[in-house]
């Protein structure tokens, strides 16, 4: 949402705090540079000052401390973030974005967070916009928009090196370069290595999740009713993480750039699910990014990408585990059944090993275009532009329905806002979003406000509509050997309840807030908004039910025993997926 600004002469559009910050500018909510009080949205802003004063290394613990914002520490890496409500540990509700890049993972939706190839030392302000930002920046920014925007080289020349020594035995080295190498070319380039143990603390899963364990081997007490965290397989809390970037700027005149940019990041950790953790094995996530940026046009391009081989739940693979070993296998053979197969039985000779699969693969990719046009006319500031994605997925068939072909999903969008200044302090905003989806097919997003400004006092009233988008996890999963299964096309169960497939989730939101000098050291920021989401989007929850023998029999119009291999023509007695719930207010 940048359109640019970011690597113009920030001197030029003001970018000098007052005391206060009343002069800022932001450019996430109209996609322009426009003074933080003059702003039809409620934003927080995060400066270099303050990140620069930050011990951490880990810039978004400054998150923590914005209003609006729900912030849950998931580890020493990890962080739990969403912008107004319904967090949790597996939360793609507000989106993020670097550079006017998409920070997201591509099968699933999620914030790069760790994986993330951004350095503390190169980031110039982070924008957070609260509310619904969906009408110019696309699906997923109904809750809020998150925006890290990097320094320009021309403006930040010189060397950075910075080391770090913390409790959790981390370490973290960090370099940035930047050179203005003649008035049309200028560099940077940015590394960091950090490493650390993580904290030691007990999943709570394993103390809920212990049906399983009486169920799979009732007659070996070598397998308790329940165990500590401690036991989880081959549990590695210690992290790393290796990342950068380099960027190059080429000005081809006075008011028109070329920037060129690469990021990579590999990184292992231990990460946070609603069902336990996950061991993150050299993770790896890609992207090179080129835009073209001048004062009436913005046009971008950026190709994403994501490996990783060894990546595996640990909940599963640990009752995969017990479940071989409860049954008498050996120490080898268990562990290495434990990627792959579970065992149902109480001994070698009965019991039937099914795939449960824990492990997670990853070699999907994403290509991204955009193209913006802004310009006055008779008195209308006007911006209209255009975006395309093309996602394509693939989990070498390890945990999405990519098994009977290649998922290739795109997506298209047109935008436009329109601004006026009516007089007397006021100026409107109006602006309208069209987009079609391969998969949920056309969503139509208005948006709508008033702002009233003088002697740094402001006033606001706004309007505004998000859309939340399945995930490619939430359509096409297919995890655990079909445990938790996408719900691309709906369920039918055994009492004759159909479960529909999913619809994008609507937010409409109703806003007035005030920001304003109180006196010269006292400045008051409120805001009121009230909330209707429709087709709320659950997490993964059992549509079958046991206690009333209720099991299910199709995803679509293909039979479950087709789906899951080894199901029984009867049904499945247990199917995690995702559905709709009805409205919430908020």
């Amino acid at each position: 949402m940048t359109i640019g600004t970011d690597v113009v002469d920030l001197g030029t559009v003001g970018l000098s705090l007052a005391p206060v910050g009343m002069q800022e500018v932001v450019v996430s909510a109209s996609r322009r540079p426009e003074k933080l009080t003059e702003a039809a949205a409620t934003i927080s802003v995060i400066n270099s000052r303050q990140i620069s004063e930050l011990p951490s290394f880990n810039v978004g613990e400054l998150l923590a401390r914005q209003k609006g914002v729900d912030y849950i520490r998931t580890g020493v890496l990890g962080a739990g973030l969403n912008v107004r409500g319904f967090n949790s540990a597996f939360n793609p509700k507000n989106l993020q974005m670097n550079d006017a890049r998409l920070s997201t993972l591509i099968a699933t939706g999620l914030p790069l967070g760790p994986l993330s190839s951004v350095v503390k030392e190169d980031i110039e302000r982070v924008e957070v916009v609260l509310g619904p930002s969906a009408a110019l920046c696309g699906p997923n920014a109904h809750n809020g928009l998150v925006n890290t925007i990097s320094k320009d080289p021309r403006t930040s020349a010189g060397t950075t090196v910075a080391l770090g020594l913390g409790n959790q035995s981390v370490f973290s080295a960090r370099l940035r370069h930047a050179q203005v190498l003649s008035p049309k070319l200028a560099f940077k380039v940015t590394g960091e290595y950090t490493k650390g143990m993580d904290f030691d603390y007990v999943d709570t899963v394993y103390y809920n999740n212990t049906a399983f364990a009486k169920a799979a081997t009732p007659a070996t007490p070598a397998v308790p009713a329940r165990f500590h965290a401690e036991q989880e397989l081959e549990l590695d809390r210690s992290f790393k993480s290796l990342h950068g970037e380099a960027a190059m700027c080429y000005s081809l005149t006075n008011k028109a750039d070329v920037i060129l940019s690469y990021g990579g990041n590999q990184s292992s950790y231990v990460a946070q699910t609603n069902a336990g953790r996950n061991q993150i094995k050299d993770w790896q996530v890609h992207y090179l990014h080129a835009r073209y940026v001048s004062p009436r046009v913005f046009a971008q391009v950026y190709h994403a990408w994501s490996i990783t081989d060894d990546t595996y739940a640990i909940n599963q693979r640990t009752q995969n585990y017990l479940s071989f070993k409860g049954a008498g296998f050996g120490e080898e053979e268990a562990r290495r059944r434990s990627y792959e197969e579970q065992l149902f039985g109480t001994t070698m000779t009965s019991g039937v090993a099914l795939k449960r699969g824990a492990v997670f693969k990853d070699n999907s990719r994403r290509i991204n275009g955009e193209l913006q046009y802004n310009n006055q006319f008779k008195g209308f500031d006007v911006v209209v532009g255009t975006q395309y994605q093309r996602d394509m997925p693939n989990s070498r068939k390890t945990c999405l329905f990519d098994r009977d072909g290649d998922i290739i999903i795109n997506q298209i969008g047109v935008y436009t806002q329109i601004e006026r200044v009516l007089g007397a302090g006021f100026k409107a905003i109006g602006a309208t979003r069209a987009d079609q989806h391969d998969r949920y097919g056309f969503n139509f997003i208005p948006k709508a406000g008033v702002v009233w400004t003088k002697n740094e006092q402001s006033l606001r009233l706004t309007y505004g509509k998000g859309i939340a988008a399945p995930t490619i996890l939430n359509l096409d999963g297919y995890l655990f050997g079909g445990l938790l299964l996408g719900n691309a096309e709906g369920f039918t169960l055994s009492n004759g309840t159909t479960i529909e497939k999913l619809k994008v989730q609507t937010s409409t939101s109703v806003e007035v807030g005030y920001k304003g000098r109180v006196t010269p050291k006292f400045f008051v920021d409120a805001n009121a908004y009230y909330n209707v989401s429709e087709n709320f989007l659950s997490p993964a929850i059992n549509i079958a039910s046991a206690a009333n023998k209720i099991t299910v029999t199709k995803r679509g119009n293909t039979p479950m025993s087709d789906v899951v291999p080894g199901t029984p023509e009867a049904g499945a007695a247990t199917v995690l997926t995702y559905v709709n719930f009805g409205k919430v207010d908020t």
